[in-house]
């Protein structure tokens, strides 16, 4: 069933397959709550369901809600002021996105897209301020979750000063395979299209294309559709060591 939340399209499902409380007790930063916690989380919170293509949140919107993706696929999307896009991220079941601009009130520093169907549980910043107060442990987890955030960044700056388009794709399919691979992180089947890769590597859609294909040919990838497969494990690593 669809309906339409400010005019955006909402997919509602008929019903979770999971209670929220049990999905968000397997993210470290909500676990931190302990029970009451969660179940007081619950209850101020907002879950609700996105088709793909939907914009969850624009870059440069008031930052007043932290989520976490429950089911689905989005993606982190910085927009340069000359145009150019950057993918920052891709984040599934597990992972929260929002924290800075809950953390300071300012405007939020990145758009975020989904790509798979997903399911989305977040809560607005005074709620996230009042359960820092009532359970101390969350303030210690979100200073965690915020220190990992700052040191993937200054990563990945690092990354496309000292390492060539290929250190940087390999880099890049070992970070997607880690997180939403399958058969042990081995097989990563896209849901996010080739121009999604190449603006997370910072490069054309051509050189990527171009780069994936050097990989195949020397048998440490293999491409069948949208599907990449991780032949040669150790041999990413290697292109990937600054």
């Amino acid at each position: 069933m669809e309906r339409r939340v400010n005019g955006v399209p909402e997919i509602v499902p008929p019903g979770p397959a999971r209670p929220i409380d049990e999905k968000l007790a397997e993210i470290p930063l909500f676990a931190a709550l302990g029970r009451d916690g969660l179940e007081t989380a619950v209850a101020a919170g907002l879950a609700r369901r996105y088709g793909a293509g939907q914009i969850i949140v624009h870059q440069g919107d008031p930052g007043d809600r932290l989520f976490a993706v429950l089911e689905g696929l989005v993606k982190v999307v910085l927009t340069t002021a000359q145009g150019d896009v950057v993918v920052l991220d891709m984040l599934g079941p597990g992972e929260t996105f929002g924290e800075l601009s809950v953390l300071d009130g300012g405007p939020r520093s990145a758009s975020v897209i989904v790509v798979e169907t997903a399911w989305l549980f977040s809560v607005s910043r005074p709620q996230l301020l009042a359960l820092m107060r009532d359970h101390p442990a969350l303030a210690d987890e979100f200073l965690r979750v915020l220190g990992a955030l700052v040191r993937r960044l200054t990563e990945r700056a690092a990354d496309m000063v000292s390492l060539d388009l290929g250190g940087r794709l390999a880099k890049a399919l070992l970070h997607l395979a880690a997180k939403h691979g399958e058969s042990g992180g081995k097989v990563i089947d896209r849901a996010f299209t080739q121009s999604d890769l190449a603006a997370m590597v910072g490069a054309s859609r051509p050189a990527v294309n171009r780069a994936l294909a050097v990989l195949a040919a020397r048998n440490i990838i293999s491409i069948n559709g949208r599907t990449i497969v991780l032949k040669n494990i150790a041999e990413l690593h290697r292109r990937s060591v600054r």
